[in-house]
């Protein structure tokens, strides 16, 4: 038999432990991500693979992403795009919340992130990784529905195709025209490589056709690699002209297809215009970028100087010596990720060094490269002096050949460890 206060006294027991249970274990830490490239994705990932417990969320509207490495590829016509494509399911089979919504905005004080749909999704940190919105404002005539016309492709995708049918449409010995940015922008190297790769396509296909580069600037990465490159595979089929030459593109017209300098004016056959760049749309309108239009962070932490408990990678970031590169948005979100984990924990930040490298081809076998250590010095990463360095000059082809293997190697690896 049990007694009536043996039973009040069990009954009360098993209550107050139910009803503790639930006030007293604490909740998974949240932590949200936006943006899924190599920075958001890679983030997430490494994020629920350091702390399980932790309840990730990758905030995406797409439900593809289109990497841009390897992408001028396309244009040569030595690569489909949908090499290019990689979902999300590996990343949701890990335990990691997809979000297949817009992020509009974000506030830093009640910790919520406000969604299309009219929804909402509340964080203890947040990782944004946005990647670039185009500042179509800062050249005369541009606009999202120009680019229709004359594409930038600077977001790899529907403009990639755009840019490929004009090339393939574009009668032999016609004009290709790029116009390309002052720094900062993505990809530094980029558009000198989509000038070979669309070399090597006319070379074999159109070739009395010549390109020319309106460049806003004297100097650019890889260059002595690059015109000895040109040289020696498409000798006199690409014209650079840089800012002492009045190159720069100061307006822009769809019809007729017009570019125009301070000093002539350029009609061309194919017109690639890759405007000036800023953060992407969301660090804007969420305050969260300075007047550069790019957003300040904590060195180490990658933590917004603008707003507590959110950490900014990526394109949009100001890193200060570090490249705008998928290599630097992988490394940066992994060790951003071991960072969050320990704040979240009270503990202090990591001291650290990061490494970037980008190859760039100019046909599918001839590769150089260009890579940087960079340490946190108080505020700011700074590249090492003595560290890294550029392919040297006056090697084989085989040397270069082998450059060409080391990138593709590279895009198999990063894509693996980011998306499958």
């Amino acid at each position: 038999m049990i007694s009536r206060r043996a039973f009040v006294r069990g009954t009360l027991s098993a209550g107050l432990l139910s009803l503790g249970g639930c006030m007293v274990r604490p909740r998974a830490a949240r932590v949200v991500v936006i943006g899924g490239g190599f920075g958001g994705a890679s983030a997430a990932r490494a994020l629920k693979r350091l702390d399980p417990s932790l309840e990730v969320t990758l905030i995406e509207p797409k439900e593809t992403y289109v990497a841009c490495p390897f992408s001028n590829l396309v244009l040569s016509g030595d690569r489909e795009l949908s090499a290019q494509t990689f979902s999300y399911q590996a990343l949701t089979r890990e335990g990691i919340l997809l979000l297949p919504k817009r992020a509009l905005g974000i506030d830093p004080v009640s910790r919520i992130v406000d969604l299309d749909g009219a929804t909402q999704v509340g964080y203890d940190r947040l990782i944004l990784a946005p990647g670039i919105s185009l500042n179509y404002e800062a050249l005369p005539g541009y606009s999202a529905a120009v680019s229709e016309q004359l594409p930038h492709a600077w977001q790899a995708g529907a403009q990639t195709e755009i840019l490929r049918s004009q090339l393939e449409a574009m009668r032999n010995g016609g004009l290709v025209a790029l116009s390309i940015p002052e720094n900062p922008y993505r990809c530094p190297p980029g558009p000198y490589e989509r000038a070979s790769l669309i070399a090597r396509y006319l070379k074999k296909h159109k070739p009395r056709s010549k390109i020319l580069l309106l460049d806003a600037k004297d100097r650019f990465s890889k260059q002595n690699l690059f015109k000895a490159a040109w040289q020696s595979q498409f000798p006199g089929m690409i014209e650079w002209q840089g800012r002492a030459d009045g190159a720069i593109v100061v307006e822009v017209e769809a019809e007729p297809r017009t570019l125009k300098t301070d000093f002539d004016t350029v009609r061309p056959d194919v017109a690639n215009v890759i405007p000036p760049q800023r953060a992407g749309d969301i660090a804007l309108t969420s305050g969260l970028a300075d007047s550069t239009g790019w957003c300040p962070v904590d060195a180490l932490s990658f933590e917004s100087r603008l707003a507590n408990n959110i950490h900014v990678i990526g394109d949009a970031a100001i890193l200060n010596a570090m490249p705008k590169s998928a290599f630097s948005a992988n490394a940066q979100a992994k060790l951003c990720a071991v960072q969050v984990v320990r704040l979240l924990k009270d503990l202090a930040p990591l001291d650290a060094t990061l490494a970037n490298t980008c190859y760039s081809l100019i046909n599918p076998d001839y590769g150089i490269s260009v890579a940087g250590v960079y340490q946190a010095e108080g505020s700011r990463w700074v590249s090492q002096p003595g560290a890294g360095g550029v392919s040297p000059n006056n090697v084989s082809y085989d040397f270069r050949r082998k450059e060409a293997l080391y990138a593709k190697d590279w895009f198999n690896n990063i894509t693996r460890q980011t998306f499958l």
